[in-house]
């Protein structure tokens, strides 16, 4: 151009490069205001119908969330979202459920025999996600659940369903989807061979809330954890009951872990741990056997392998509990899995129990951290784990003792006798569980001496 389009001059106009790195303004889709006017009465949380997912999510689901559900196959994943797609459906809360994995009579077979069946609840089976958006627009629903989003696939974008760049497409658009609509979206995800969730990282970012769904396929408890959420606490835990005829909440899971015994059992002792921020009473049994090879075996089940390998080296060089020669089992109850060190001191108890053959009272727990030392150490949140053992009846705790005091003699805590113990050592005497003692062994053809 060799006129100038503003004073009309010629030959005035230079030729020059634009600068690199400018992104050009572009119209915003609201005006800025003081984040004290930001309306928050449609991002309240409501309940999903199922309490114990609540309590993970901090309280339900909120409008335009969108929630990442990851598990193992045949953990249970699409038994729990059917459980909350219809009870929300009860609410009067219009739902859509999209399967891209199974028909929508296998789904439907499903909903009969768990009793969610409810005109509230959309089911539509696609793989597609243009024919996903299709159903969002005719269903305008409050609650979208997708199972899976690796099942869905972009006709417009390279790769096939589940890769890397379609799962990422797919999340974007139902997340998109989502936020504008104000829908509460539940999406499934599947998971690796070491329990990570398949597929891009960038998926658990796009997402508010991410929850694990695991459980033993040998025991029908299942437990959702939060492992990222915006909108409440990442250490709460909740428990279910997976049977033939659905999934249910359990309020207080404290009974599946401990079996309770008419008479005290030697090689068994309870601890409090603690499951998020939920305590629960685990039972640890222990078994002391004279050893037939060299090498005497450590075999844990519900207990780390190296962590049980310790307290016995504990106990051997503080506590004078000779087992070199002797095989040494522990397991806990009921599928229960100890995560957390407060559950040491109840390990070290158990094992002392089998190898002296002498039985722990049934109203005893222990709770603490054991060190290589033989110190007891305190741990978290201890006057709730007492307050849940208390509850439950128990009569008796051993707890570990402030660092640098003495142990102190037993005091009341909720109607439970306290003792506070400075080391492994104190515990054992306490229970008459201390001595050098060989174990018993069994002769040729000869009774238990």
């Amino acid at each position: 151009m060799g006129r100038c389009g503003e004073c009309q001059a010629w030959g005035n106009v230079a030729e020059t490069n634009a600068p690199k790195g400018r992104t050009p303004t572009s119209p915003v889709t609201s005006p800025a205001i003081p984040i004290g006017q930001v309306p928050v009465e449609d991002s309240r949380a409501r309940t999903s119908g199922v309490p114990e997912l609540d309590r993970v999510l901090g309280g339900g689901l909120v409008p335009g969330a969108a929630v990442l559900l990851a598990g193992e196959p045949g953990v249970g994943k699409s038994t729990l979202l059917l459980e909350v797609a219809a009870q929300t459906a009860r609410t009067g809360v219009r739902t859509l459920y999209v399967t891209g994995e199974e028909s929508a009579s296998q789904v439907r077979l499903r909903a009969d025999r768990t009793r969610g069946v409810h005109h509230e609840l959309f089911l539509a089976a696609e793989t597609d996600l243009g024919a996903v958006l299709s159903h969002i627009e005719a269903v305008q629903p409050e609650l979208l659940i997708v199972d899976s989003v690796q099942a869905i696939g972009a006709s417009d974008v390279d790769g096939v369903p589940g890769g890397v760049t379609q799962v990422k497409e797919v999340a974007a658009a139902l997340i998109r989807v989502a936020k504008t609509k104000n829908i509460a979206t539940l999406l499934v995800g599947h998971v690796t061979k070491d329990g990570s969730i398949a597929g891009p990282r960038v998926l658990e970012h796009l997402v508010d809330v991410v929850l694990h769904f695991e459980g033993e396929r040998s025991s029908r408890l299942r437990m959702v954890r939060a492992m990222k959420n915006r909108f409440g606490p990442v250490d709460e835990v909740g428990c279910f009951d997976l049977s033939s005829e659905g999934i249910v909440a359990v309020t207080d899971p404290t009974g599946l872990f401990i079996a309770r015994h008419h008479e005290p059992v030697a090689g068994t002792c309870i601890s409090v741990c603690l499951e998020g921020r939920r305590p629960m009473l685990i039972e640890v049994q222990a078994l002391v056997t004279p050893s037939a090879s060299e090498r005497p075996r450590r075999t844990t089940s519900g207990v780390d392998s190296s962590r049980a390998s310790m307290i016995v080296a504990v106990l051997q060089q503080r506590a004078q509990i000779r087992m070199h020669t002797s095989d040494v089992f522990v397991s806990t109850v009921g599928g229960a899995r100890i995560s957390e060190p407060a559950g040491d001191l109840a390990t070290a108890l158990a094992i002392a129990s089998a190898w002296k053959d002498v039985a722990v009272p049934n109203d005893v727990v222990a709770i603490g951290e054991l060190g290589l030392a033989g110190e007891l150490r305190r741990v978290r949140d201890l006057p709730q784990r007492l307050a849940e053992a208390a509850r439950l009846g128990f009569g008796f705790a051993i707890v570990p003792n402030e660092p640098g005091q003495a142990s102190k003699p037993a005091r009341d805590f909720e109607g439970m006798q306290v003792f506070e113990a400075t080391d492994v050592v104190n515990a054992l005497r306490v229970l008459d569980l201390a001595g050098s003692r060989a174990p018993r062994t069994r002769s040729a053809g000869a009774p238990l001496i």
